[in-house]
């Protein structure tokens, strides 16, 4: 703990509190729909924020302590997506296909075979996938312009001037610029803010085989393809060695034990975590664990505060988070796209992997990331068949 605090740094913890605010606002109504969609109260809704922020806070901090690097965790959100299109499961049955989903993520962690299939795939695919992961954000920052433009080019100036005159803060003064004006233009809703602790609801699980074909398995793949494939690969890229075998099995765990109370999947993070794996985060790279411990911590407040959190980050403009969020990642596009195209041999994979990655692909339910990795390393498969 002494090393952790002597680590911490303002820019850290504004890093923590912008990948929260990104992956919350970015996402949480697909996971509400989900629920929804599976029957949950009003009471049972505010259970999976808690456990959901219970479960991303304690394995982002427990698992970036431990490792001294900055591994931060999500929730499954193609796995939300999955959800809102179930029809004919209850909420017991769900919670028992979230049990099954868990334990199956768990021994792909824990028995290595979901790290020896990343080991095959090089950097280039690695480095070209997360630009192309984190790019979306980068465009809809620019997008947002159209709606919000004072609030967006004050921010695009802060955020030139702090990385001319204070680049270890650039990022927090971004942030309060755009706080600020969108204070002075009467846009932040601060009446959403509903003070009261979260309760957790206890579900008993259900098992069905209808639940196992139709939730966990797709779940599980999902998750797998989607979430912690490119959550690897934006570690690797960004040149940090995790443990992704226990990384991976502590999600799976995590998941087992908070299934119940509505904690469906956790999974490695990509987008957020790339946040606090910048150098906006930490100019030290080996400093930068603390902005992903920071990123526990607002978790775990927003699991313990529920609806108070909820509201607090609802209370944002939409443009202000998508502009925090494109400009925060600007610094990791940029050096993805730069390990991707620097060898000649992999150029032609690695663009086609960040092209397919950006463009969205939806096929089978899987997302793009998943078929850019496969695009670029049928490439590569082509480009080694020609050679005699």
């Amino acid at each position: 703990m002494r090393r952790f605090l002597q680590d911490l740094s303002l820019p850290s913890t504004v890093a923590g509190f912008v990948a929260v605010l990104v992956g919350f606002t970015s996402s949480v109504a697909i996971v509400f729909k989900g629920a929804t969609a599976l029957g949950a109260t009003p009471t049972q809704l505010t259970s999976w924020m808690w456990a959901l922020g219970l479960g991303m806070g304690l394995t982002s901090l427990g698992l970036s302590l431990w490792t001294r690097k900055p591994v931060l965790t999500a929730w499954s959100t193609p796995g939300a997506a999955l959800l809102s299109t179930t029809v004919g499961v209850s909420m017991p049955e769900a919670v028992g296909a979230f049990i099954v989903c868990a334990l199956l993520i768990a021994i792909a962690g824990f028995s290595g075979l979901f790290e020896r299939l990343m080991d095959r795939i090089p950097i280039a695919i690695a480095s070209a996938l997360l630009a192309g992961v984190l790019a979306r954000f980068g465009l809809d920052a620019m997008l947002a312009t159209q709606s919000a433009p004072v609030l967006v080019l004050a921010m695009a100036a802060a955020f030139l001037l702090g990385r001319r005159f204070w680049p270890r803060y650039a990022v927090p003064v971004v942030l309060l610029a755009g706080i600020a004006v969108a204070a002075f233009q009467g846009r932040l809703h601060m009446d959403a803010v509903q003070w009261a602790w979260a309760q957790p609801e206890w579900v008993s699980p259900r098992f069905s085989v209808a639940a196992l074909v139709g939730v966990a398995l797709p779940l599980f793949l999902v998750t797998m393809a989607s979430q912690n494939l490119p959550g690897v690969a934006a570690q690797r890229a960004s040149g940090y060695q995790t443990p992704v075998s226990a990384s991976i099995g502590v999600t799976g765990l995590a998941s087992l034990v908070l299934a119940p109370f509505g904690g469906y999947a956790l999974n490695l993070a990509a987008i957020t975590a790339a946040i606090c794996m910048g150098r906006e985060a930490h100019e030290d790279p080996a400093r930068r664990y603390t902005a992903a411990v920071m990123a526990g911590v607002f978790y775990i407040a927003l699991g313990l505060a529920g609806g108070a959190v909820v509201g607090l980050l609802a209370a944002f403009p939409r443009e202000l988070v998508a502009a925090i969020a494109g400009l925060a990642l600007l610094g990791t596009i940029a050096g993805g796209l730069s390990a991707a195209l620097k060898e000649e041999a992999h150029r032609d994979a690695a663009i086609l992997t960040f092209l397919v990655t950006l463009s969205g692909l939806q096929l089978a339910g899987i997302g793009s990331a998943f078929w850019g990795v496969v695009a670029g390393s049928l490439a590569l498969l082509v480009q080694h068949l020609r050679r005699p």
